[in-house]
């Protein structure tokens, strides 16, 4: 019996979610190899490839598509389109968590279908996507979301700085936008991504609904979703621990990792 090739996968971005994923890969995934990686601090990142079992090297962004079949992009969102293109071009896989960037780039999508490349969006650190996207295949009435973070996790966003929002001093849980996707997506591009994954599954990011809440109550991201639609009405609660990076929970790497584990795995499950 012939033994499958394995392909190979190429990481754009090391920090807190960019480096889980790297060990993993680096521990054995059937059907996958960590070939190269990209990071901004490039001694700091061969310092960490050189720990791995099987040292890869570092390289420019524009470098990952020549090497690897599979790119997982985990870099500031202002970076997407100098991975995304050369990886689309080349026909190649993408795999993108930083899903925010997509609609401010919605040119890639035209790209990945006219070089036969493909854009792969992680669950991430939300819950109930496969029910999203199964009740799109019918008719979705709403689709609202209320996320709450503790207060390290938010600054910084552009909306808080353009708005005079000073997350710091708030003392008791304090709803600070109200809006569309969309409109989330710009004003907290490292905070959101799961609205846009969100609005991506169902009706898109104009009719998708978001709160965000600056709740000092709280030590956990937490994220509620209610959906209702014609074959069914239904609501899911996650709350992530976060990860060294307080923007971005634990959950959202291992997501990533159970993507790449599913695209060779002879069973899969969900849809």
């Amino acid at each position: 019996m012939a033994v499958a090739s394995e392909s190979r996968v190429a990481i754009a971005g090391l920090g807190a979610v960019g480096k889980v994923i790297a060990r993993e890969l680096d521990k054995g995934i059937p059907g996958l190899a960590l070939a190269a990686v990209s990071a901004r601090n490039v001694a700091r990142a061969t310092d960490f490839v050189q720990q791995l079992s099987h040292a890869v090297p570092v390289v420019a962004l524009e470098e990952l598509a020549g090497l690897a079949d599979i790119v997982v992009e985990c870099a500031p969102p202002e970076l997407l389109p100098r991975i995304a293109l050369p990886v689309l071009q080349a026909g190649k896989k993408l795999v993108v968590l930083s899903v925010g960037a997509l609609l401010a780039h919605p040119g890639l999508r035209e790209t990945a279908i006219e070089y036969g490349g493909s854009i792969l969006v992680p669950t991430g650190a939300l819950i109930g996507l496969d029910a999203v996207a199964a009740a799109a295949e019918g008719t979705i009435h709403s689709v609202r979301m209320t996320t709450r973070k503790p207060l390290r996790g938010l600054a910084g966003a552009p909306y808080l700085e353009e708005n005079g929002i000073d997350v710091a001093s708030i003392t008791t849980p304090t709803r600070i936008f109200s809006g569309t996707a969309r409109e989330a997506a710009r004003g907290f591009p490292a905070n959101l991504n799961v609205s846009v994954a969100l609005s991506l599954a169902g009706i898109g990011p104009d009719r998708t609904m978001l709160e965000v809440w600056a709740d000092p109550t709280v030590t956990r991201n937490t994220h509620r979703i209610e959906v209702d639609a014609d074959t069914a009405s239904f609501n899911m609660t996650i709350e992530n621990i976060p990860s060294e990076n307080p923007k971005t929970g634990l959950i959202t790497a291992r997501s990533a990792v159970a993507l790449l584990r599913k695209l060779s795995a002879p069973l899969k499950v969900g849809t």
